[in-house]
């Protein structure tokens, strides 16, 4: 089984713009030790860039806002930097990042899926470890963002086990990301599809 890390990932666009998206990025075993898979959506702008680019950076953040933000619309505006070796912005929150480079695409209807090599990492602060919370804002997020595909009493049942660890465990970071979550999948309950 595929080990999949939830990320951020930083593209940039045929005419220079950053994008900022949340993606789990597959890891999987290859001759030279590892690879990354990206594997976006059709249709998508990640998917586009990463067609028009060959490249991204994947971004490891401890601040659950972004996924949240990202995913309800709240917030897309994350502020990045230039990355070192690709053309693509990596955040300038982030706690490391990975630039990567596209070896070669898998198309798909639904999900090509992009092969890519590191051609650079570097670390930007300390990781201080993941509350019950933060998990639960990146688990509601992939529930957030599949609102079209999953019925609505399965949404319910897993926001409520969710927001057991908002209760215990959630610092003011969490619980503003995990708002602007619920707000966006209320508003797709009264059918306002945000």
């Amino acid at each position: 089984m595929p080990l999949i890390r939830e990320t951020i990932i930083t593209t940039t666009d045929a005419d220079g713009r950053p994008h900022v998206a949340p993606m789990g990025v597959t890891i999987e075993p290859d001759r030279d030790g590892e690879r990354m898979v990206l594997a976006p959506f059709r249709p998508s702008r990640t998917l586009d860039n990463l067609l028009a680019r060959r490249c991204a950076v994947v971004n490891h953040t401890d601040d659950v806002r972004v996924f949240a933000g990202c995913i309800s619309g709240r917030r897309r505006d994350w502020p990045t930097v230039p990355a070192e070796r690709v053309d693509a912005p990596r955040l300038a929150g982030c706690l490391a990042h990975e630039e990567v480079a596209v070896t070669e695409v898998l198309d798909d209807p639904l999900r090509p899926r992009f092969l890519c090599r590191t051609v650079h990492t570097a670390a930007h602060a300390d990781f201080h470890g993941f509350n019950r919370a933060q998990a639960a804002v990146i688990e509601a997020a992939i529930l957030a963002s599949r609102l079209h595909m999953l019925p609505a009493n399965k949404i319910v049942q897993e926001i409520d086990y969710l927001s057991i660890a908002i209760g215990k465990t959630a610092g003011p970071q969490e619980l503003e990301a995990w708002g602007w979550l619920m707000d966006h999948i209320a508003a797709h309950r009264a059918g306002e599809n945000p």
